[in-house]
């Protein structure tokens, strides 16, 4: 028995080892100027003795930061989807570059990917916090994760547009690229002038964003706590949820018939935007739905919306465009 304890305890330590070198390792020599830096994410202090040179995207919502700051080129590996349509010629051809480790996903969109994977890759940074993957288990092998913070567990801070300037400041910080993130910021700030101006004053029209579960089940609508809020906002519109403190939470056509919106916003992870569309209006009853008879329904993939990055500002365009020339 004590023979067999002592293999065993053998055994993890190896294989301890083997996570550690595979993992951050080494901590770089060139630091360079602002670092040792650290950055408080989802609660949690994170530190970079350097700016990250092996980065791997586990979601897509760092890319239009990444792109922005001109650091696309050290993403090393990513996984997930990635839709062509978020994206312009420039960043797709940067996308076209990085391996791709997997794009499987669960029936609720989650990414399948196991920690072997992530770790044999060797990064010194790892954008994005999956079910099976967490902070803390790439912590043990000395590897960084970041999160957008709207997507956090248990965020409650209210998002809002500022919150994107404020991430691409913290990436500019990360990356050693404070001044492509002073110019990022300034950039996006006189497009969402220009779009708000092109939006005009509050309509009084009354809407919702939903997410309706294609082939059948559960429709998901968006609260104050999502970025939906904001977007709307924005567009000239009132949310219907708003009284909702919730990010997202399960609602029924009834309720939807109760709170009657002008126009519907219906987000989607991919596929075909009809078949999301058709989800929800083939739901018993919602033919009734005042934006559905008077055709007033949108379908938009999901980054477009949540959670709060440049994508959410090409997302608002989209939305005060689609609906511009109702009264």
């Amino acid at each position: 028995m004590k023979a067999t304890r002592l293999a065993a305890t053998a055994a993890a330590s190896a294989v301890l080892l083997l996570l550690t070198a595979c993992g951050g390792g080494a901590r770089p020599t060139n630091a360079g100027p602002g670092y040792p830096l650290t950055v408080t994410n989802c609660g949690v202090d994170v530190t970079f003795d350097a700016a990250p040179e092996r980065v791997v995207l586990l979601k897509s919502a760092a890319v239009p930061y990444l792109h922005a700051l001109g650091v696309m080129d050290r993403v090393t590996a990513r996984a997930g989807q990635y839709p062509k349509e978020y994206y312009d010629a420039e960043t797709l051809a940067e996308l076209d570059r990085i391996p791709l480790l997997t794009d499987r996903t669960d029936t609720s969109g989650h990414l399948q990917i196991s920690k072997e994977v992530v770790i044999s890759q060797q990064p010194d940074l790892v954008l994005g916090e999956v079910d099976n993957l967490s902070r803390d288990t790439l912590a043990a092998v000395d590897i960084p994760l970041l999160e957008e913070p709207a997507m956090c567990p248990d965020a409650t801070t209210t998002p809002s547009f500022d919150d994107i300037y404020a991430q691409m400041q913290t990436y500019g910080r990360v990356f050693g690229r404070e001044t492509e993130a002073a110019a990022a910021v300034a950039a996006l700030r006189e497009r969402m002038a220009r779009i708000q101006a092109a939006a005009g004053p509050a309509s009084g029209r009354t809407a919702a964003v939903l997410y309706p579960t294609v082939g059948g089940g559960t429709t998901y609508a968006y609260g104050a706590a999502s970025m939906a809020h904001p977007q709307l906002e924005a567009a000239g519109f009132r949310n219907v949820f708003g009284d909702v403190r919730e990010r997202v939470f399960e609602v029924t056509v009834e309720e939807l018939l109760g709170r009657n919106p002008d126009v519907l916003v219906l987000l989607h992870s991919d596929g075909d935007p009809r078949a999301v569309e058709q989800a929800l209006t083939a739901l018993p009853g919602a033919a009734q739905l005042k934006a559905v008879r008077a055709g007033d329904v949108m379908t938009q993939l999901f980054n477009f919306t949540e959670p709060p990055s440049p994508l959410s500002i090409d997302g608002l365009e989209r939305i005060v465009r689609r609906f511009a020339e109702k009264p």
